[in-house]
């Protein structure tokens, strides 16, 4: 494996590709930080000059796939290896149909192209990939595949099938389990249908082999419902023989994460309002016909709103709250040093504080990233942070938590926080992942006596809320 690296890779990057570089199926099970992309470009560097592969498809979430065209290729390919770079764009302009008409066409030069995987979710998406793959020796590589883990979802399969027209296959994901081990099947299965063994292509024996399942009646509806996982020694060993599990703990000499909190007062108006919240959630508890996890789960995420401020009414319009969050946001930023990101899961949230943070430290000194922003603005919102001018970047996690590199911040702020802990986790690595020389500190703001504590404290615990919130488990959560 000669192959002159433009970046130089740590050992724990030189050891996975030693093992995997040749390999036509791989998962690069790497948590955030430790520099999964680089290996994959370097993967693809190698076959490319030994003349086994002449395309790099890299296929991510929205938020993702441009960053490979922005940061990641220009970083770690290296410059001898002359190349063609095409981005997918839904938009059917004149231009961009004649770009992506003429990326088709068999080149001299090595071709990487990216593409957003919300894309196949469309003819057109699947369509131009398929023809795409069909003219390329190609390496197919899947950013995040935790967004391919649903079996059912058109994505998933769009991708399963065409899949198959690739000659080398990876994923790339920190987290590959984000619910259950069940999560691991659509992932396996993109790569190859035998991976898992006899139940690889067949995504209920492996859930019958893996999972312990029992009738559960609700109403006049009766249903399956997993309760428990059984076997999991044997599918982590069948892991084991065609990916590479790294963790930060194992390679890197990081600084120290510092937790801390910043309580919130509620004012009187909060008090009201999420006292009457609790009430309703807890009477559907007692309701067995709406004591499900789905219901339970939208009264805690309504009582959430109103600790950061806001609510809706019945028909949806959006009602603000006076509360003393933001100004205690603002407090904590007057005593930090540094560039701070901050997280809500909120849109409303994320637009009013980078508003107020705006209005206070100079226009241009806060840059927003979530659902809304746009593509162009979201690659120069990180530039700006990273660096520029920008002292704060205000964003979604769900949006923003994945792919990004933000090792310019020295703060975390969680003005509020999501469900799921591989939201939490990886939003927590956009800053503490290599390339970052200070420690970070993590500051979640919490009103006591609410679910803000729960939420904080199953996360902290790496125990993901979903998971928790089901049977007796309800009004523990509520109360």
């Amino acid at each position: 494996m000669a192959y002159e690296f433009k970046t130089e890779p740590y050992k724990h990057q030189s050891d996975v590709l030693k093992r995997c570089w040749n390999k036509v199926n791989w998962a690069f099970l790497m948590e955030m930080g430790t520099g999964k992309s680089k290996v994959c470009i370097d993967n693809a560097g190698i076959l490319y000059e030994k003349e086994e592969i002449d395309t790099l498809v890299v296929v991510a979430p929205k938020g993702v796939y441009r960053n490979w065209a922005n940061q990641e290729i220009p970083a770690h390919l290296p410059d001898r290896i002359k190349r063609e770079v095409a981005v997918w764009s839904p938009k059917t302009t004149k231009g961009n149909k004649t770009m992506l008409n003429e990326f088709l066409k068999p080149s001299e030069v090595f071709r990487v192209f990216l593409m957003n995987v919300e894309a196949l979710s469309t003819d057109k998406g699947k369509k131009y990939l398929e023809t795409f793959l069909n003219s390329s020796k190609a390496m197919l590589a899947v950013d995040e595949s935790t967004a391919i883990k649903s079996p059912k979802a058109r994505r998933t399969k769009a991708l399963i099938k065409i899949g198959r027209l690739a000659k080398y296959r990876r994923i790339l994901t920190g987290f590959p389990v984000t619910q259950s081990p069940l999560d691991l099947w659509a992932q396996c299965n993109f790569m190859d249908e035998n991976l898992l063994g006899d139940c690889g292509n067949n995504y209920f024996q492996f859930q019958y082999r893996y999972s312990i399942m029992k009738k559960r009646t609700v109403g006049s509806h009766s249903f399956n419902l997993v309760v428990g996982y059984r076997n999991l020694e044997d599918l982590s060993g069948l892991l084991k023989t065609f990916s590479s599990r790294i963790t930060k703990d194992e390679c890197l000499d990081l600084p120290e994460k510092v937790y801390t909190q910043r309580n919130v007062t509620l004012t009187p108006e909060q008090k009201r309002i999420y006292s009457d919240i609790k009430e309703f959630a807890l009477a559907q508890i007692n309701d067995t016909e709406f004591m499900t996890t789905p219901n339970i789960m939208t009264q805690l995420l309504r009582m959430q709103q109103v600790l950061s401020g806001h609510t809706k009414s019945d028909y949806g319009e959006l009602i603000e709250i006076e509360d003393n969050r933001l100004p205690e946001l603002l407090s904590c930023l007057e005593e930090a040093d540094g560039k701070s990101i901050i997280w809500s899961r909120f849109r409303y949230d994320v637009q009013r504080i980078t508003k107020e943070l705006n209005k206070v430290y100079g226009l241009g000194s806060a840059v927003d990233y979530y659902g809304d922003t746009t593509d162009e603005d979201r690659v120069t919102a990180v530039e700006r942070f990273q660096n520029g001018d920008a002292k704060f970047f205000i964003g979604n996690p769900q949006t923003g938590g994945y792919g990004l590199t933000l090792t310019a911040a020295q703060n975390v702020i969680y003005f509020s926080n999501s469900f799921d802990l591989a939201v939490r986790m990886q939003s927590e690595d956009r800053a503490h992942r290599i390339g970052q020389r200070n420690t970070v500190t993590y500051i979640d703001l919490i009103s006591e006596g609410t679910i803000d504590e729960k939420i904080v404290k199953a996360l902290r615990g790496k125990m993901d809320i979903a998971s928790q919130v089901m049977g007796e488990n309800f009004k523990e959560w509520v109360l």
